[in-house]
């Protein structure tokens, strides 16, 4: 599981500044669901090994002194308390402030690792400026400017230091590799725990609780047909007593989590809502992770022939990235469509670990480029020649050649549709890399 960092301060320090340098990025997944005063902004970090998933915060207003903890509450305790480590910005500039002080004393009593840091210290004696801020009681104060990007490599050391994170990869493959791992993920209310609840007790799985920790989604391993599956939850499944009882509690972090964590992912919609802004951010981010995916409408009894002509076309418009997917209408209460969607699972886990032989890869190559060759860019015809397997879950293939930096989006989706219908790879996104080699004697006769 990622370690998750959250970054907490009064308004206009800049931790905006300070998330798009940590995320190296300009732009947030937006969590824009109901009950939330402000935007909680989402975003993933790699440094060397580790990655990592930051939070932005809207900034605390306390209208009064004792109105800070209401406020707070309402905008960042979510955050902190789905954070491992939280990291506290005050105004190297502006100085130390009463609501520092109140923001200070509530993450002294929730006792999470903490990272007292000065924005805006570009061109200050460290020692002299930042001595002020040491009366938060938080220890050390870190000098960083966010916007000149100083500071901010040792920033991330010390605040993943503070977690002993195991080296990346040492607990990767504990799982044997004919175990399914699958997440279901979708807005708050859409069906997710009935579902699963339908899964865990009428299909007659075997279902049992592991010990998780607190960082880690809960899973729960079950079996069906013989197929080995590890359910990675979202919606908060807890057992009571010999009873399931799901608890739908809508965490950014526990879905990020699960979707990076599953080779599979059932991205689930509610008919009656129609595909949101919030369905396509959860499903942009699948995407972006590179996960098997298969769709799900639940709720499809509770429409009319017109609202489903309606949602179909949204889906086609709105998740039309996801056009690999396949789709599925179901109602979880009424346990009608459960069936398909196991094999749609499994096809799609199937499709992600498919291996694909650099001959096959090649010919296929080679024929693709005999029926349609790729554009001349000026005096450069792009000239492929070969390809093989890059990776796989996603797979990705790697296509060798010259000027391959003149390949069009539209010839490697055309190439995409032929290694797609090849492999049968439904449900998986495929990444295709192109490699120009500038050995001058590969050009043979090019020209």
């Amino acid at each position: 599981m990622k370690p998750v960092i959250a970054l907490v301060g009064r308004p206009n320090v800049g931790k905006s500044t300070l998330f798009n340098r940590l995320t190296k990025s300009r732009d947030a997944i937006v969590a824009d669901f109901a009950g939330l005063t402000r935007d909680r902004h989402y975003g993933n970090g790699k440094q060397g090994k580790h990655e990592y998933i930051v939070i932005d915060t809207g900034g605390f207003e306390p209208e009064a002194v004792s109105g800070i903890y209401r406020e707070m509450a309402k905008q960042t305790q979510q955050a902190v308390a789905e954070a491992d480590v939280v990291v506290f910005v005050v105004d190297a500039r502006a100085g130390l402030s009463a609501q520092d002080h109140d923001i200070a004393n509530y993450l002294r009593r929730l006792g999470k690792p903490c990272v007292l840091v000065a924005n805006k210290a570009e061109g200050m004696q460290e020692g002299v400026q930042l001595t002020e801020f040491y009366e938060l009681g938080l220890g050390e104060v870190h000098g960083v400017s966010a916007a000149h990007g100083q500071g901010i490599r040792s920033l991330v050391e010390l605040a993943l230091g503070l977690l002993n994170l195991p080296e990346p990869d040492e607990d990767a493959d504990t799982v044997d590799k004919t175990t399914i791992k699958l997440a279901v993920a979708g807005r708050p209310n859409v069906g997710k725990s009935t579902l699963i609840n339908t899964w865990l007790g009428e299909e007659r799985l075997v279902a049992f609780d592991m010990p998780g920790t607190t960082r880690d989604a809960i899973s729960v391993p079950f079996e069906r047909n013989g197929q080995r599956f590890e359910l990675i939850d979202t919606a908060g499944l807890r057992r009571k007593g010999k009873v399931f009882e799901a608890i739908e509690k809508f965490s950014v972090v526990k879905t990020l989590q699960a979707i990076e964590s599953a080779n599979v992912v059932l991205l689930l919609l509610d008919a009656t809502q129609g595909v949101t802004d919030q369905d396509a951010h959860i499903a942009g981010y699948i995407l972006e992770s590179g996960r098997a995916v298969v769709i799900a409408v639940n709720k499809w009894d509770a429409v009319d022939d017109y609202q489903k002509q309606l949602l179909e076309r949204s889906i086609e418009t709105r998740l039309g990235f996801l056009r690999f997917a396949s789709l599925h209408f179901i109602s979880a209460k009424k346990r009608q469509g459960l069936g398909p969607l196991w094999s749609s699972i499994a096809q799609a886990h199937k499709a992600a670990m498919c291996k694909m032989s650099t001959p096959v890869l090649t010919r296929l190559l080679l024929e693709a480029v005999q029926f349609q060759s790729p554009k001349r860019a000026g005096m450069f015809r792009p000239k492929l020649r070969y390809a093989h397997q890059g990776g796989m879950n996603p797979p990705v293939i790697v296509i060798h050649g010259n000027s391959l930096e003149h390949v069009t989006e539209a010839y490697k989706r055309f190439l995409e549709g032929r290694f797609r219908k090849e492999f049968d790879l439904v449900g998986t996104p495929l990444r295709i890399e192109m490699k120009t080699s500038h050995n001058p004697f590969t050009d043979g006769g090019g020209h």
